[in-house]
Parts: C-alpha cells; sequence; structure tokens
C-alpha cells in the first residue's frame, strides 16, 4: 500500500482514508514521532487500560537491574 500526504502550512499532515480503515485508526488516537534515519516512524500510543494484563505470567526470576549489567 502507498499512499502520500502533504504537509499544509500549519505543519499537518492528513492521514489517507486507506491507511486509517487499514489500521482501525479513529479520531482523537495519540501517536509517537520516532526518529529513523532520515525518516519518522508514526506509532500509535495505546491507551492504559489496553496494556492491562500484558506482563501476565512475566518471569521476575530473571530481572535485572542497573547494576547487573556490564
Amino acid at each position: 500500500m502507498s499512499e502520500t500526504a502533504t504537509l499544509s502550512t500549519k505543519f499537518q499532515i492528513s492521514i489517507p482514508k486507506a491507511i486509517r480503515s487499514a489500521q482501525a485508526w479513529e479520531a482523537g488516537l495519540t501517536f509517537a514521532f520516532i526518529p529513523k534515519g532520515t525518516g519518522v516512524l508514526l506509532v500509535p500510543v495505546p491507551k492504559r487500560d489496553a496494556l492491562k494484563g500484558l506482563a501476565r505470567g512475566a518471569n521476575v526470576a530473571d530481572y535485572r537491574d542497573r547494576e547487573d549489567r556490564c
């Protein structure tokens, strides 16, 4: 899927409908901009509720803190 958008004079970009639909993005979604070489990676920030239970079952016995690093 190859879509383009133009930066407006107010420094805004509209995400093409094909991309929004394919990703199921809706108005009000927050994004993080991550510099990547000469470009930028656009990543949706999950809502706090979506992260609930994400680490369930994690093995805390293998936890390392800063003193463990070389």
